[in-house]
């Protein structure tokens, strides 16, 4: 029997990656993650990410934003084996005028629980943030090996990259093998 991986996404992070490194081609987010799992069960596959900023009179733009998101977080939680976790957005008075509160801890949680539990062998993270740190050294400890993808075109934390297992960019073929045609 294969090991049970479960594909961990930093959707802000890969959102940043697709648009920058990729020029935004409409990621097939199952085939993403099978391929993620090379040759592996995925147990499920777990998308971290907010709905987009409401104001309490909403613009036609964000209420655009909103509908675009509500159609695409409702595919892919049409998904089978895929979970989807929402922290809020947060307003600030900085650039950019908006920051992710509660996505990070969502996602160690989940991390290390599953670890934790012996749920999963393998965890693939998909991101490039050093907040994950202390759940990946968890999720080792309890046996879990744990993968990183990134981008090199996105900040990545050194930390991060020499706490993970196993280390991988994410390159063009991968992309090009993901795509929705």
């Amino acid at each position: 029997m294969s090991d049970k991986t479960a594909v961990f996404i930093d959707n802000g992070y890969l959102a940043k990656v697709l648009k920058y490194d990729f020029n935004e081609p409409k990621l097939d987010y199952r085939a993403f993650s099978d391929l993620l799992c090379g040759g592996c069960e995925r147990f499920r596959t777990y998308v971290y990410d907010c709905p987009p900023y409401q104001s309490p009179y909403p613009t036609e733009s964000e209420k655009k934003r909103k509908s675009d998101s509500d159609r695409f977080f409702t595919a892919l939680d049409r998904l089978p084996r895929f979970e989807i976790r929402f922290g809020r957005l947060r307003k600030t008075n900085s650039t950019p005028p908006f920051e992710q509160k509660g996505v990070d801890v969502l996602l160690s949680v989940d991390l290390v629980r599953l670890g934790s539990s012996n749920r999963i062998d393998k965890a693939v993270l998909v991101s490039g943030d050093s907040d994950f740190v202390p759940a990946v050294r968890a999720a080792k400890d309890a046996g879990v090996i744990v993968e990183l993808y990134y981008s090199k075109g996105q900040n990545l934390s050194n930390e991060l990259c020499q706490i993970c297992d196993d280390r991988f960019v994410i390159t063009h073929d991968t992309i090009d093998k993901c795509t929705l045609k």
